[in-house]
């Protein structure tokens, strides 16, 4: 998969909150997203998954344009903002009626994610019982568990202890290598460059430093 934004421009009511954006992803790379709150991260994430179109500009994913009936990546996983599950029904429960909508993945597919980020599919208790990490770790299973060649986390590593942090990367680590693209939202800097291969840093909407990870493991600038 190939994604290029380009020239990318969005506005909520008066409000420019994407501000002449170029990048371009590709398979097999994690792509950060840095930046304080209300910085543009999650609004980005909305353009590239197709929840909302630019103003000005195109979302280009394996050259065609995001638009009409082409609205959404072919392949996509994502995790943006809080998960939001059926408060009734157990994690499996959930994942798996979600599975129903492409029928991509069966039971065992449902079950394999939620064993990958720590979840017993077998325990009965309902969404609602969820603590803040098993509720993260259950949305982050949701995003993985169709093998997408997109995946969108926004801020994955939030509400979760050390030994989830380190699942969670693991977890991303091995979908690189199986040739996803990444794209990870976060504010803390010091984790991001821990994950990523690329870091775009954004300021008001704006792309305001470009950082590539070399084979040393050291970020260069990129002048854009």
């Amino acid at each position: 998969m190939d994604i290029v934004v380009k020239n990318a421009v969005k506005y909520l009511g008066s409000s420019m909150v994407i501000d002449h954006i170029n990048l371009a992803m590709h398979s097999g790379k994690i792509y950060g997203f840095q930046g304080i709150n209300g910085c543009g991260k999650t609004m980005l994430m909305r353009l590239i998954a197709g929840l909302i179109y630019p103003t000005q500009g195109e979302v280009i994913v394996d050259g065609k344009i995001l638009h009409g009936q082409n609205s959404f990546p072919k392949s996509m996983g994502l995790l943006i903002e809080n998960p939001q599950f059926l408060a009734g029904y157990s994690g499996y429960k959930n994942l798996y009626l979600l599975a129903g909508i492409r029928e991509r993945i069966g039971k065992e597919e449902v079950k394999q994610a939620m064993y990958r980020v720590k979840l017993d599919p077998e325990d009965k208790k309902k969404y609602r019982k969820y603590s803040l990490g098993m509720k993260q770790r259950l949305g982050i299973a949701c995003a993985i568990m169709e093998h997408p060649e997109l995946i969108i986390l926004d801020e994955p590593f939030i509400s979760l202890d050390e030994e989830g942090i380190l699942d969670t990367k693991e977890i991303i680590r091995k979908e690189k290598e199986r040739g996803a693209i990444i794209i990870l939202a976060c504010h803390d800097y010091e984790l991001l460059s821990s994950t990523a291969d690329e870091i775009f840093r954004l300021t008001a909407g704006k792309i305001t430093k470009h950082l590539i990870k070399n084979e040393e493991g050291k970020f260069r600038e990129v002048t854009r």
